[in-house]
């Protein structure tokens, strides 16, 4: 449940590239590299900002704490969205551990894990910290959270540890995404539900590498071959790599499920901005489909 000293996530503004956002008691600047348009809220509004987030050319970039101020709690705090409490940890990437733009996909997994027979299995992959994780959980699938990255599967347990009404049962598996879709067609384990939000870029233990474009297809074959579709099912890809758009990955969901591709929609994830309700803030995509 939520806490009563949790403060929530909110994006404030967005504009020359930048965002505003109020991330629990700290507000901070990062870039919004689509954000083409003009800021809406006035100058002294992005000026009271804690910290700003600025990309480097060399790659990754440098985290500036204001007005006296040191990266708080060794750089960790909780914030609450999407009903989901996260342990915040600023990278030096630019990311605080989570995605805001999945709030959309966290109600649509929720919905839809409800709508599954009791106990069903649900799968999700490159799982992060465990927003879709939890949402599937809360609407009472039991959930396999898979992630390449050990230090982000234990991030992850944390973050389970802050949200006390979690419905499904987790399973935790560190390992490379394909090569366990993989044993698990050769086992014969089926899903109702499947999460993909892959990298453009990885590489694996031994060396494999992983590219989006030419590798995304191959996947979501494999986890056709894992996900029960004989009933109730669903499955969710996003993806915010350069070079897609909504239309060409809901095709290739489509392709990968032609009996229903009737039911896949796609489109662009959102995060709303609380300076006016018309106004949000594009960052990715998603393709998905329930039956």
């Amino acid at each position: 449940m939520n806490k009563p000293n949790v403060l929530p996530y909110l994006l404030l503004d967005s504009g020359s590239c930048r965002k505003l956002e109020q991330v629990g008691p700290y507000r901070i600047i990062r870039p919004a590299l689509n954000a083409f348009w003009r800021p809406t809220l006035p100058d002294k509004e992005w000026n009271a900002a804690d910290a700003v987030f600025e990309r480097q050319s060399t790659g990754g970039g440098v985290w500036t704490w204001k007005r006296g101020l040191r990266q708080p709690d060794e750089g960790k705090w909780i914030v609450r969205w999407g009903e989901v409490n996260f342990l915040v940890k600023p990278t030096h990437f630019g990311h605080l551990g989570f995605f805001a733009e999945q709030i959309g996909n966290w109600a649509w997994l929720r919905e839809s894990a409800a709508l599954l027979p009791a106990d069903s299995d649900t799968l999700n992959l490159f799982a992060y910290s465990g927003g879709a994780t939890f949402a599937m959980a809360q609407g009472g699938a039991n959930a396999c959270h898979l992630d390449a990255s050990r230090g982000i599967i234990d991030w992850a347990n944390k973050n389970q540890a802050l949200n006390h009404d979690l419905k499904g049962k987790i399973r935790w598996i560190c390992d490379d995404a394909m090569k366990f879709v993989a044993r698990e067609q050769r086992r014969g384990h089926m899903y109702r539900g499947i999460v993909l939000d892959p990298p453009s870029f990885g590489r694996g233990a031994q060396g494999q590498v992983w590219k989006i474009e030419s590798d995304i297809a191959d996947l979501l074959a494999s986890v056709r071959a894992i996900l029960d579709t004989s009933g109730r099912f669903f499955i969710l890809l996003t993806c915010h790599s350069p070079g897609f758009s909504a239309f060409s990955l809901g095709r290739m969901v489509r392709q990968a499920f032609p009996d229903f591709a009737a039911q896949v929609e796609s489109g662009e994830m959102l995060i709303p901005e609380t300076s006016a309700p018309d106004r949000a803030l594009p960052a990715g995509l998603y393709a998905r489909l329930r039956n």
